[in-house]
């Protein structure tokens, strides 16, 4: 997940915005994992590729 958070520019957005919040850093990771965890859920669940903006719907 550190990586996602470095080079992924969604991830990254969503992980500095609760970072923003005042959330504790380690909150914030397992936050990204889970929104991550459920995009690739659906992924699978509706057989599509990775795009870029599942992450900033969701």
């Amino acid at each position: 997940m550190l990586c996602a958070i470095q080079h992924d520019q969604t991830i990254k957005a969503f992980y500095d915005r609760l970072i923003a919040k005042g959330k504790i850093r380690k909150v914030a990771v397992i936050a990204c994992m889970r929104k991550l965890l459920t995009i690739l859920n659906a992924m699978l669940k509706n057989n599509t590729p990775w795009d870029p903006s599942y992450a900033k719907n969701s």
